[in-house]
């Protein structure tokens, strides 16, 4: 039987950034993928033939760091991409654009409090970026005083926020938890500005403007990156990410098996307890390892391919009760043309259909109570302006992320609750790009479910789980499986439901694999 160092269960890009890291530093690793190919969902693939997209349309803070540790340049990524500009769209065409720490088509006084706004939005961003690519050390009040590592992650956490000067440290614990709603309403009065400023915090999350507990650490969190929290897509699309990750981990001696899904984790009892010691997989063969490392969902993890049985009980729970539910809709158009969004030069940008913060909170309210929003709110890129390859020449795609599409739809997502969504998203876009219709070729409409189903995600949440304050930092997923390692001895955890979360930033593959090797 042929043994590893580490298998790691899943090749999205987390489980890439871990497995390079790990090679890089001599192991013997294996990573599985049971799609036909790496990338998770950042993978592209062809929706109608010719035309190909992937679920993750842009990149906002993937760490420099790891771009270089694993020299992602020298295998096709070019990271010195110039950032999108975030473009709120208006019905009249006058829209908001946010572009290179600026705001146009807001009054002077909101252009003044644009620039205070993001100052000090930056210096509290600036000042939690070196822990989101470090381990959050478990709260050890009552168990001794920690390692002395660990005293040092917390005191340079709290020399970071004491630096920021007794006002401002103040101002950071005061808007911390704050709804994102109160915040903005804070500082302006144009509503197509507070509602893309509200928008960082909220896509992808089960909350809306009005909400409290997190979207100001997730708007932080977005800033993170060297363009401050403006996106961009790479020469080859998000998908040439995942090609360098790919390369990269070959590259360092990572075998990869795609096509291979994982049945369970080989769990040994002996006198010592229970520890993983490998995988058996869908075809009935069994790998062995000296550690186990998961870039899948906690709960796929521990209930599916651990199981409970081998869990105590009091954790099984914790884990069940992650909230897991996914909100947010993926809509891919394959167009004969590049469409004419009123009142704009070109396309190239960011664009949000949120017209104020009422109508992102009206529509999650109807999926709050199992409905699709009436009034969806999106943001919409034209990837193919950016990678001529995923579109026949002189033909486009248009990618949108749609909130808020209920997991738990109450009428169920047949075809028919899946084509009435796509024409009133389709029929939103249209208000703005008039000439849409004319030039759609074919629609693609992945709710929830089917993300879940496509990608192995539970709930088909972005995030593995919600980001959230209970959530978050030493507590995600939860205690006892918070800092990579898990009750389970040899079973570790190197997806987006760990520290610091999701979005594309490989730093849970990053901080799992330096904890696994110190």
């Amino acid at each position: 039987m042929k043994t590893y160092d580490s298998i790691i269960i899943g090749a999205g890009h987390n489980g890439l950034v871990c497995a390079a890291y790990l090679a890089q530093n001599g192991q013997k690793v294996l990573l599985l993928e049971s799609a036909a190919k790496p990338g998770g969902l950042a993978a592209t693939r062809e929706f109608h033939p010719g035309f190909k997209a992937s679920v993750a349309h842009s990149i906002s803070h993937f760490p420099q760091k790891i771009i270089k540790d694993l020299q992602l340049e020298t295998h096709g990524f070019k990271a010195r991409t110039e950032p999108l500009p975030t473009i709120g769209l208006g019905t009249d065409g006058n829209h908001v654009i946010l572009q290179k720490g600026a705001v146009a088509g807001v009054s002077e006084k909101d252009a003044k409090s644009y620039r205070d706004y993001s100052q000090l939005m930056q210096r509290f961003a600036d000042a939690l970026k070196p822990f989101w690519l470090k381990t959050i050390p478990r709260a050890t009040i009552g168990r001794g005083i920690g390692s002395l590592a660990d005293l040092m992650t917390f005191g340079r956490i709290g020399l970071k926020l004491r630096l920021l000067g007794r006002q401002d440290m103040r101002e950071f614990m005061r808007i911390a938890a704050l709804p994102a709603r109160d915040l903005v309403d804070e500082y302006f009065d144009n509503d197509i500005l507070k509602a893309i400023l509200c928008w960082e915090g909220l896509i992808g999350s089960k909350l809306a403007p009005r909400s409290p507990n997190h979207a100001v650490l997730a708007i932080l969190y977005r800033m993170a990156g060297e363009h401050q929290g403006a996106h961009v897509i790479p020469d080859g699309g998000v998908g040439g990410l995942i090609t360098a990750l790919h390369a990269s981990a070959e590259a360092l001696g990572v075998e990869i098996q795609t096509g291979t899904r994982v049945e369970r984790v080989l769990v040994r009892a002996d006198e010592q307890g229970l520890a993983a010691e490998g995988v058996q997989l869908a075809n009935g063969d069994r790998i062995e390892a000296d550690r186990v490392i998961s870039a899948v969902d906690p709960q796929r993890t521990f209930l599916d391919l651990v199981g409970t049985q081998n869990l105590e009980i009091e954790f099984s729970n914790r884990i069940r009760r992650l909230r897991c539910d996914g909100q947010v809709a993926k809509l891919h158009l394959a167009l004969s043309a590049l469409p004419d969004f009123s009142g704009l030069d070109q396309s190239r940008g960011r664009l949000i259909i949120a017209p104020d913060m009422d109508t992102i909170e009206f529509a999650f309210d109807d999926a709050k109570y199992g409905a699709c929003s009436q009034q969806p709110v999106m943001e919409i890129t034209l990837p193919s302006l950016h990678d001529a390859s995923i579109a026949p020449a002189s033909q486009h795609v248009l990618s949108a992320h749609v909130m808020y599409a209920p997991y738990r739809l109450k009428s169920g997502w047949d075809q028919q609750a899946r084509d009435s969504f796509c024409e009133r998203i389709i029929d939103t876009i249209a208000r703005y790009a008039p000439g849409l219709r004319d030039l759609i070729i074919h629609q693609e409409l992945l709710t929830p479910p089917d993300l879940e189903q496509t990608c192995l995600v539970t709930g088909g949440h972005w995030h593995h789980t919600e980001f959230a304050l209970d959530q978050a930092l030493m507590m995600r997923p939860t205690y006892e499986a918070a800092q990579y390692s898990t009750p389970l001895s040899g079973l570790y955890l190197c997806g987006a439901g760990c520290h610091p979360g999701g979005d594309l930033t490989g730093a849970p593959g990053h901080n799992a694999a330096h904890e696994i090797l110190r």
